[in-house]
């Protein structure tokens, strides 16, 4: 019987998978969108900031580290998706799971100091659902 699944959200061995090894890795690759939609959208946002939010950000951290979390965000999101979608070092996944879990934590760790606490709470939820695809995909 010929296989349905998109080969978009196929790694190299679901073929042979079980019915469900197929849907953890769908849901998987679903997770997997929805935070590099989430951090290329904060990386964005960190890079290029609206011109009224320009000056509280730059007061609240130096420029310069702005724009490094800000690319370092959107590295990562592309890191999320792009190796297992083009097949090639596939291992980067897990690498851009766990650099994006230094940021989780990090960013949960500022907003605590802050005493922002939905925010905290936020990342920590994150730093969650990074790990879990970090510990996935380094299978």
């Amino acid at each position: 019987m010929k296989s349905v699944m998109p080969t978009e959200f196929m790694t190299p061995n679901s073929a042979s998978l079980p019915k469900s090894s197929k849907a953890v890795n769908i849901g998987l690759w679903v997770l997997q969108f929805l935070l590099a939609a989430m951090f290329l959208f904060h990386g964005w946002i960190m890079v290029f900031p609206p011109a009224e939010l320009v000056a509280l950000m730059n007061a609240q951290m130096a420029p310069w580290f702005r724009l490094f979390v800000g690319i370092t965000e959107s590295l990562g999101a592309l890191g999320l998706l792009l190796p297992g979608i083009t097949r090639i070092w596939p291992w980067l996944t897990a690498w851009a799971g766990a650099g994006l879990m230094i940021v989780a934590i990090s960013a949960s760790v500022l907003h605590v100091s802050r005493g922002e606490t939905s925010s905290a709470i936020t990342t920590a939820v994150l730093f969650v659902l990074l790990a879990f695809v970090t510990y996935m995909r380094r299978k």
